[in-house]
């Protein structure tokens, strides 16, 4: 059986990522509208969660035999400095990431014609006031860093059970976002951020293009973090065999 060629790679991670956003983000304006000036709390955030891990069910369900489904730049990087993939898929799968975000983000803004879409938004996210950028960049590095280390557990290596990642991956998500939600919003990912965050601008929604460092940066950092604590716990030490020679290197370590 063929590969998927690079081009079928990239156009999954675009469809996607498009689905991520536009079910995941797409979720937030959907519940303000439907909550209107009602107070947003726990309920509302659950339903965002549930919308998040459903479209993480579905994505890796659909597309992720074909491209792995990375859906997040901050999966990918990591993806990349462990060594996993190369250069150049990273960075086409970013390209291909960002493109799916405004994709769904694009799709959000259609169904929301009529119902005010500057008002609403798009689905960007923003620190908490009484937060900070500081303590929201914490969040996100904390938040990224449990989720990258769940998918190098659950999908990146081979030795997990077979077929449960989609599952596992997605409600991980909700349970980041349950937490780091009432912080940042918990995008935990560049691309979905950056989608409805632009394309919202140019809507005429409120943009906070200030913050964006803060959800760059944090993903990036928090999925290296997971990536290379994953790599110290899940390595794999090949045990000595009894009476087998000591490699030259093996001496010069001790």
């Amino acid at each position: 059986m063929s590969s998927p060629t690079l081009s079928q790679k990239l156009t999954a991670e675009a469809i996607g990522t498009a689905i991520l956003v536009f079910i995941g983000a797409g979720s937030v304006p959907l519940t303000v509208l439907l909550t209107g000036s009602n107070p947003f709390g726990s309920a509302e955030l659950s339903t965002i969660s549930f919308a998040f891990a459903f479209a993480i069910f579905a994505a890796v369900y659909s597309v992720g035999h074909i491209s792995g489904c990375h859906i997040n730049p901050a999966v990918t990087i990591a993806l990349f400095a462990t060594r996993k993939i190369d250069a150049t898929t990273a960075i086409t799968y970013i390209g291909a990431q960002l493109v799916g975000a405004f994709i769904g983000a694009g799709l959000t803004l259609v169904i929301l014609s009529g119902n005010d879409p500057a008002t609403l938004g798009l689905g960007a996210v923003a620190v908490n006031d009484k937060a900070g950028n500081v303590v929201g960049l914490a969040a996100e590095i904390i938040g990224t860093a449990i989720l990258v280390f769940t998918v190098f557990g659950a999908a990146v290596d081979g030795r997990a059970p077979s077929g449960f990642a989609g599952i596992i991956i997605g409600f991980i998500v909700y349970g980041i976002i349950i937490l780091v939600g009432p912080i940042t919003g918990a995008a935990l990912n560049p691309a979905r951020q950056i989608g409805p965050e632009l394309l919202g601008g140019l809507a005429g929604a409120k943009t906070h293009l200030d913050q964006l460092w803060v959800y760059i940066a944090g993903p990036i950092a928090g999925g290296l973090v997971g990536a290379f604590l994953y790599e110290f716990v899940g390595h794999r030490v090949t045990a000595a065999v009894p009476g087998a020679a000591v490699p030259e290197a093996a001496h010069a370590e001790a």
